[in-house]
């Protein structure tokens, strides 16, 4: 029934382009503060997507990995060096692109600097960073069909530590991926801040060695154990205060102001679920409180727009924001692979 269900609402091609739409929407409010959005844009509940619909680093980056992701599945079952070899390929090639003139994220830029030579990833690897950038692009892990728990959770925290190694970047990632995999096979928005605490709590002590291999030296933890708890008790409070946030917030307030402003990974997963949550029946309201916020509201706004996407499906999506959005023709290929 499930199955059933997610082939025909198109989750992976809704995840997608709304990920790219919510990019979009909120590329020319990042670094406005509300009161400065409301004045630039109107009322935020008729906020239109800008023409051209430009996107940012955010979906570059998701494509970058959603087409290494597609080449490691090529070439036989998702494991560790499979998925590590294509994905900072990709990454590296998005670095040198030309098009990669959207204001990334510093982390990613040394990163993938460093990426490009023959060092181990673990070498390049940002082990102090748990920016937004880590988890803003792991929404092709959770749409990807047929992987294990296990293979769901390593590939999400892989491709965050090639460019941000902190723990918390970690686990925020495996979450994001984890919502957005249960959104897509028919999990209820109300239940989802509940299924993801105990996730994290039964995860907390676990670190994945075989995907990250001696990463958690690179710290000053005294065990790979603590090292992971680190990450994932810091993701437990912010999805304490998410809870509380989805039972009490007001709609027309910033969600910034209860969950966090966004640029670092554990805070943009917790404000672009808020923002869903508090509309998640309406994906273009959702999206336009997530790009009317005082942070990163272009990374909240992809993270919420994939999150609707993946719950509502393909159909979410006006069809005339949909069809002037920015690499379509790459969202939809990737998007159609994974419905089938």
């Amino acid at each position: 029934m499930i199955a059933a269900r997610t082939t025909t609402k198109r989750a992976a091609t809704g995840a997608l382009t709304g990920l790219a739409l919510g990019d979009a929407l909120g590329f020319p409010t990042e670094f406005d503060d509300v009161p400065s959005i409301l004045a630039k844009c109107g009322p935020w509940r008729e906020m239109e997507l800008p023409r051209p619909a430009i996107v940012t680093d955010d979906t570059q980056m998701t494509l970058a990995l959603a087409r290494g992701i597609r080449t490691a599945m090529d070439r036989g079952v998702l494991a560790p060096l499979r998925l590590a070899r294509p994905v900072r390929e990709e990454f590296v090639e998005w670095y040198h692109s030309p098009e990669n003139n959207r204001a990334p994220g510093n982390t990613c830029l040394v990163a993938c600097r460093a990426l490009d030579s023959d060092r181990p990833w673990q070498e390049a690897s940002r082990i102090g960073s748990k920016g937004c950038g880590a988890n803003m692009r792991v929404a092709p892990v959770g749409l990807v069909p047929g992987l294990s728990e296990e293979q769901r959770a390593g590939a999400a925290q892989l491709q965050a530590a090639l460019t941000h190694g902190h723990p918390t970047a970690l686990a925020a990632s495996d979450l994001t991926a984890r919502a957005v995999y249960l959104l897509s096979q028919g999990a209820e928005p109300l239940g989802l801040v509940g299924l993801l605490r105990s996730y994290a709590y039964e995860n907390r002590s676990r670190y994945h060695e075989k995907w990250l291999g001696d990463l958690w030296t690179r710290s000053r933890d005294r065990s790979p154990r603590h090292f992971a708890e680190r990450g994932w008790d810091e993701c437990l409070a912010v999805l304490e205060r998410l809870d509380k946030a989805v039972r009490t917030a007001n709609p027309e307030t910033d969600p910034c102001l209860v969950t966090g402003e966004g640029w670092i990974a554990e805070e943009a997963l917790a404000t672009g679920l808020l923002c869903f949550l508090l509309f998640p029946e309406e994906p273009v309201t959702a999206l336009r409180r997530a790009a009317c916020t005082s942070g990163d509201s272009d990374s909240i706004a992809c993270l919420t727009g994939a999150f609707a996407g993946a719950h509502l499906g393909a159909t979410a999506w006006p069809e005339e924001w949909a069809e002037r959005i920015e690499y379509r023709s790459d969202l939809l290929t990737l998007g159609a692979l994974w419905d089938a």
